[in-house]
């Protein structure tokens, strides 16, 4: 739907699942003004489709993030520059989390710094065993402090501070371990392991979805009577829902729930 010539892919199928490749990979698909405007673009344009489904966050080359491009902004010494790139950053990061549909990270290489903030942004994170992550922005003087913020909701408050300290590389399966991915599997399989996730999420009701990806981020940042209060009004809200009723009533029939996905 793009050309090779754009920062970003996008293609969309007949389920709803809408695919972000990020498409500059001399580059290492850092996530510079132009890549950063295409994907708020895509993004805002999934926000307003009631028919998508699932995001899927991919990448082309080696890397599938190397964060922000330091020679931009070693090239504008100005404060206003900075602002600026760092906000749009942020209000691209939101959007995933605001996101009605899951949004999914196939990373199948590095991702550093605003790249391992993306994958940390994401819902839901599958890699390539080859993959490689890591907060590295203190090994040029510049601590990651906005990949902190979904680093820290992800992984282990120490094991987090250790990556923002050090800049140090972790692998695949340390990312598993710690909990920054869901899955990693051989190169060969990460297409086919994504399917199985789409293919899942895609045939449950987009309602429900919705309402437990925002009711589960909301609570997180509460205490827990309120946590409480929140779920229990968004499940009442849940089950006045037509495909909530008809799991109800399927359930109670002994049978397979006839909805509309």
């Amino acid at each position: 739907m793009t050309s090779a010539a754009t920062p970003l892919s996008v293609a969309r199928d007949a389920r709803g699942v809408v695919t972000l490749t990020l498409n500059d990979p001399a580059r290492f698909n850092a996530l510079g003004s132009e890549m950063l405007t295409a994907l708020q673009q895509a993004l805002d344009a999934v926000a307003h489709d009631d028919s998508a489904r699932v995001v899927v966050l991919a990448a082309e080359g080696k890397a599938f993030c190397a964060g922000h491009n330091l020679k931009d902004m070693a090239a504008h010494p100005e404060l206003a520059w900075y602002q600026q790139l760092f906000s749009q950053c942020s209000r691209m990061m939101l959007s995933i989390h605001k996101l009605p549909v899951p949004v999914i990270a196939r990373v199948q290489g590095m991702a550093t710094a605003a790249g391992c903030q993306l994958v940390a942004q994401c819902d839901l994170a599958f890699a390539s065993d080859n993959a490689s992550f890591a907060t590295s922005g203190i090994h040029y003087g510049l601590f990651c402090a906005t990949p902190s913020v979904p680093l820290v909701r992800n992984v282990p408050a120490k094991r987090a501070m250790e990556m923002l300290l050090t800049g140090d590389f972790i692998d695949a399966p340390t990312a598993l371990a710690q909990g920054l991915v869901n899955r990693v599997v051989a190169p060969d399989a990460l297409d086919a392991e994504v399917e199985k996730l789409v293919q899942s999420i895609v045939q449950k009701p987009r309602a429900a979805i919705a309402m437990g990806k925002a009711l589960v981020y909301q609570q997180r940042e509460l205490g827990l009577d309120a946590a409480y209060q929140l779920a229990g009004q968004t499940m009442a809200a849940n089950m006045m829902d037509g495909a909530a009723q008809e799991g109800a009533r399927a359930f109670a029939e002994k049978r397979a729930p006839a909805w509309k996905v």
